[in-house]
């Protein structure tokens, strides 16, 4: 008999097979669907968990390994910061140097100084013309300070501010409270102020231990963000409770990537945002208090030196503009797992585009590479060309000097080298060669011009020797 009757239906077998066939499809479904939530439950409470308290941390931990114990993946990210990879206009290679009992060191970074002998001539008489090297990642801030050469000249406690995990120290010095702490440091000698901390910046000093929220442990940025928001007529600005989050992932960086000074005999580190955080407002409040860093060796003008202004720059920049903060270009988000955790390899973008930049900008590694170093090649160009007019000014007040020229007309040019070599020094020392905010650098480059401009004007015309000679003070050294 047929398999089939007369209407096509199938006969008994064939749906025997049919039905065995659903119940196979149907089982196999079912084991997807059931693995398939099984697998969304787990990632949703590993995600819900995102460490496990396998020790205690407490406000006193200062050692990232042991924080490491209960967080490995950051802080195996964060071990990675002794990698030493240049990109084309920052970071450094390993140069191997012989140890000694002083210097224990066995690899360093480039000598910028011998790169660029200018820096020595602008810097002439100052600890930085003795020993200026190519910056390292985060391992390396406490080791490069500790071994520089620059102590040559007497350096303070303050240096460690920004170079080592000083949090629990200044609570241990100001018996629990960090700006006693601060003032007892600032006004050590660097030898003995040193002997207080053990490790470059760690876990506790963004990170409260106990909820894991990023915190201000510095006494500098509290004091100088207050002053900044009060120019702008926010009075009592207090960081810890008037940041938004996005802004605190900016301002954990700008603890210590700013331009500073030291204040007075004490020493009282002091960020210059009084009237504003652009290099000429600075320059401006230096100019109204009449603070300098250094007598010149070569021309005896009262002499400022920037220090890193990363923060200050990247404030004009269009990054900062579109509320993109410091961390997430340098310590980008990733995926680990149902996670998603900051990248804490610190490092320069252009060396994690991917994460870095292609997040936002859908364009070729390549294609973004090329548009960063072009922004850098155009600012190294400007750089240049405003290096080799200082030192024309500075040749021409050394040859006037020489001649006997009046004062007047000696301490107008002077004045004018001062803050040339100031502005220069602003972009110099910010670690983006201009990238942070491209047209910002470009204009501080141009008044650096214009000041140097007019200082040569100065030595060839007595009329123009009008500027007011600054209010003397001591030189305040500066690691």
């Amino acid at each position: 008999m047929s398999e089939k009757n007369q209407g096509g239906a199938p006969g008994a077998r064939g749906v025997a097979i049919i039905i065995s066939v659903t119940a196979v499809v149907t089982a196999i479904v079912a084991f997807g669907v059931a693995a398939l939530l099984v697998n969304i439950f787990e990632r949703k409470v590993e995600a819900r968990n995102p460490f496990f308290r396998v020790v205690d941390i407490t406000d006193d931990t200062v050692d990232p390994a042991i924080w490491g114990k209960n967080f490995p993946l950051q802080y195996d990210a964060y071990t990675r910061t002794v990698d030493m990879e240049r990109t084309r206009f920052g970071g450094s290679e390993a140069m191997p140097r012989t140890p000694t009992e002083a210097d224990p060191r066995s690899v360093v970074s480039q000598s910028k100084l011998e790169k660029d002998p200018r820096l020595k001539a602008m810097w002439a008489g100052y600890a930085f013309a003795i020993d200026f090297r190519e910056e390292r990642g985060h391992a390396y801030m406490l080791e490069d300070q500790t071994f520089t050469q620059r102590h040559q000249r007497p350096q303070p406690g303050t240096c460690l501010h920004c170079h080592s995990s000083v949090y629990v120290a200044y609570k241990k010095l100001g018996d629990g409270d960090i700006f006693k702490g601060f003032e007892k440091m600032n006004a050590m000698p660097y030898q003995e102020a040193v002997k207080f901390v053990d490790h470059p910046v760690t876990c506790i000093d963004c990170h409260d231990p106990q909820t894991m929220q990023l915190r201000i442990t510095r006494p500098g940025f509290i004091e100088g963000i207050r002053a900044y928001k009060k120019h702008l007529g926010i009075k009592d600005y207090d960081v810890h409770t008037m940041a938004t989050r996005q802004e605190m992932r900016s301002f954990v960086c700008a603890q210590c990537h700013v331009e500073y000074y030291f204040k007075g005999e004490e020493k009282r580190l002091v960020y210059p945002w009084h009237k504003g955080l652009k290099g000429d407002e600075v320059l401006a409040y230096y100019d109204e208090i009449g603070f300098h860093d250094w007598i010149h060796a070569e021309t005896g003008a009262r002499m400022l030196k920037a220090q890193h202004p990363e923060f200050e720059l990247w404030n004009q920049g269009i990054h900062a503009r579109a509320g993109v903060a410091c961390a997430d270009c340098h310590m980008p988000y990733m995926r680990v797992g149902a996670m998603k955790i900051s990248d804490h390899h610190v490092r320069s973008p252009l060396l994690n585009i991917n994460n870095a930049c292609q997040t936002c900008h859908k364009a070729p590694e390549a294609e973004l590479k090329a548009r960063a170093e072009t922004i850098q090649e155009r600012n190294y160009e400007m750089r240049n060309m405003a290096m080799d007019a200082l030192m024309d000014l500075i040749d021409a007040i050394k040859a006037a000097q020489a001649a006997g020229m009046d004062e007047a007309r000696l301490n107008a040019a002077r004045e004018c080298q001062r803050r040339a070599t100031f502005l220069i020094d602003f972009v110099e020392a910010e670690n983006s060669m201009g990238f942070h905010a491209p047209q910002e650098a470009a204009r501080i480059f141009f008044k650096a011009m214009d000041h140097l401009r007019h200082g040569m004007a100065a030595l060839k015309d007595p009329v123009i020797a009008a500027a007011k000679e600054p209010a003397d003070m001591e030189a305040e050294p500066s690691v």
